[in-house]
C-alpha cells in the first residue's frame, strides 16, 4: 500500500501535473472575467445597438402558448429552443480564444527573445574540423 502511496506522490508532483493544476485554476479564474466581461459590458453594447434586444432573451417556441422572456416560457415548461444563449456562449468561446492566442503570442515571443539573447551571450562552439585543426596544432607544438 505505501509503495501505491509513493507512485501517487510521485506522480502527482512531476511538474506536468502540478502545472496542468494551476493552469486549470487559473482558466476557470479567467473564464469567469470572460464571461462577465461578455454578459456584463459586450451584451449590453450590441442590445443597445440592436435597439434592445437580448441574446439571452432570444428563443423560439416549439409548443403551444405565447410567452414573451425565456423565463417565462421555462416557467411554463415549454418546449424552447434557446438560441440566444447559444450566440452569448460563442461569444464567450471567441472573446476566450482571442485572448489566449494574444497571451501565448506574448509568451512565444518573450521566450524566442530570451532564446536569441542566449544565443548570442554564448560563443559559438568549434566545429569538427577546428578541433582535430587545434589537436594538431597543439601536438605539433609539444614537439
Amino acid at each position: 500500500m505505501s509503495k501505491f502511496f509513493s507512485e501517487f506522490k510521485e506522480f502527482a508532483m512531476r511538474g506536468n501535473v502540478m502545472d496542468m493544476a494551476i493552469g486549470v485554476i487559473i482558466g476557470g479564474a479567467f473564464g469567469k472575467i470572460v464571461t462577465s466581461l461578455v454578459e456584463d459590458v459586450i451584451m449590453p453594447l450590441i442590445s443597445k445597438a440592436t435597439g434592445g434586444v437580448s441574446f439571452v432573451d432570444l428563443f423560439i417556441n416549439l409548443g403551444e402558448g405565447s410567452y414573451k422572456t425565456l423565463a417565462e416560457a421555462k416557467k411554463a415548461g415549454a418546449a424552447v429552443l434557446a438560441y440566444g444563449q447559444f450566440v452569448q456562449n460563442i461569444l464567450d468561446f471567441l472573446i476566450i480564444a482571442l485572448c489566449i492566442f494574444l497571451m501565448i503570442k506574448a509568451v512565444n515571443k518573450v521566450s524566442r527573445k530570451k532564446k536569441e539573447e542566449a544565443a548570442e551571450e554564448a560563443p559559438a562552439e568549434p566545429s569538427a574540423e577546428e578541433k582535430l585543426l587545434t589537436e594538431i596544432r597543439d601536438l605539433l607544438a609539444k614537439k
